[in-house]
């Protein structure tokens, strides 16, 4: 289904449609995990309009269509098709760019370059994703490995920012749990 015309007028009434037909309120957990896949898919698109490396960015383009299928698995509940497949992909890209990276020492900070900062503000809207994802399970069925797949993600995305500071020669920020002390 395409979208033709954007004023419906439908939702007026605070209520939305899923994709099966049905209507829900707008505050129903279905609809704010699917309003914070979008929240994190544009995160990414803020990510992807800096300069990073290009197998970084034609991953997370590929992240994006996978953020449109659990979209679209969260708004057709009764079909599940987010398969295992893309958990097991994040898992091996995480090793991958986990083992080009030093072993870490200290809590990293966000920050570094603006791109690993953005990288590190769409790992924590992932959380949350994941956060809202989990409270809908605890109501209704959600996509099998959803929650496998967004855990993951936050992870990569968590590597990732490192990598885009290492590529850019850049120090990763680090806790100083002394620093503000006052004893």
């Amino acid at each position: 289904m395409r979208l033709s015309k954007i004023t419906t007028r439908t939702g007026d009434d605070g209520s939305t449609g899923l994709a099966d037909g049905a209507r829900l309120p707008k505050d129903h957990p279905r609809i704010a995990a699917l309003g914070s896949v979008d929240e994190l898919n544009s995160q990414l698109g803020v990510l992807l309009a800096e300069t990073i490396p290009a197998d970084i960015a034609a991953l997370l383009r590929q992240i994006q269509n996978d953020l449109f299928d659990l979209g679209s698995a969260l708004a057709l509940p009764a079909q599940d098709r987010f398969g295992h497949n893309k958990v097991m992909r994040l898992d091996e890209h995480i090793a991958r760019h986990n083992a080009e990276l030093p072993p870490l020492r200290e809590f990293i900070l966000p920050g570094g370059t603006r791109a690993a900062a953005l990288c590190h503000v769409a790992r924590t809207v992932a959380r949350r994703v994941e956060r809202d994802t989990l409270t809908l399970s605890h109501r209704e069925a959600i996509p099998q490995h959803a929650l496998a797949y967004l855990n993951r993600l936050s992870d990569l995305l968590f590597v990732l920012s490192r990598q885009i500071n290492r590529q850019a020669n850049i120090a990763e920020p680090q806790w100083q749990p002394e620093h503000n002390s006052n004893t």
